[in-house]
């Protein structure tokens, strides 16, 4: 609840226009939602899930074709602790960049830490260069990306270990259906992460984080 807390404090922030419309991808309530975080005067809810229930406004019969949904109809796509449970997130993520915007934020916090959870199957933890990754796949740029990141003084309330998170803000700057990597030109340039932060500060111990910037320093040399 904090990281999109901040990510709306951010990134977002009050005193619009007009409200937001703002899609949450897997919003089902097991153990609270972030429906109270947008007001109405503020945003345009819809949560969206494959099942009804509560906090569910419309149900999908799969996480990767959306046709109740106009293309370039969201202004902000967020989603917390579902992308662990999607098989095929890059599906997912296509039409999320379909449906947003130009302009539009996408803002998704999935696990890095925490035991097996299926629900009902549970297939990955993620790290920073993996949220990048999902951004890069549609061509969306990357504003934020951090795995067990937090405000300065604020490491108790945001980092517990064995549930630690990662967590991507992407925005689209193109219109119409996702724009899908050319994986026949496509190369891999490790970002350099410090860089996406946004004043967020990672939890490591010193030992991990001296191994990392190693192996980073061996890479750039090597390629």
């Amino acid at each position: 609840m904090l990281r999109m807390e901040w990510f709306l404090e951010k990134f977002v922030g009050k005193n619009h226009p007009s409200p937001l419309k703002i899609l949450d991808v897997g919003s089902y309530d097991v153990n609270g939602t972030y429906r109270k975080l947008l007001p109405d005067d503020q945003f345009e809810y819809m949560g969206m899930d494959m099942e009804t229930g509560p906090n569910v406004d419309l149900v999908v019969d799969t996480p990767y074709s959306w046709p109740q949904l106009e293309t370039d109809s969201f202004d902000i796509v967020i989603s917390g602790q579902a992308f662990e449970h999607n098989e095929f997130f890059w599906l997912t993520m296509e039409e999320i960049a379909r449906i947003l915007k130009p302009g539009g934020l996408v803002c998704i916090i999935a696990p890095n830490g925490f035991e097996e959870h299926r629900f009902p199957v549970d297939c990955y933890r993620f790290f920073t260069d993996g949220m990048m990754a999902m951004a890069r796949y549609v061509q969306l740029d990357v504003l934020h990306a951090s795995t067990n990141a937090f405000p300065e003084g604020k490491k108790n309330t945001w980092y517990k270990e064995g549930e630690e998170d990662a967590m991507m803000v992407a925005q689209k700057n193109y219109s119409g259906p996702a724009k899908i990597v050319d994986r026949k030109s496509y190369s891999c340039q490790p970002a350099e992460q410090e860089k996406f932060l946004s004043g967020l500060k990672p939890f490591q111990n010193p030992q991990e984080n001296l191994i990392q910037k190693l192996l980073m320093k061996i890479y750039r040399k090597m390629a």
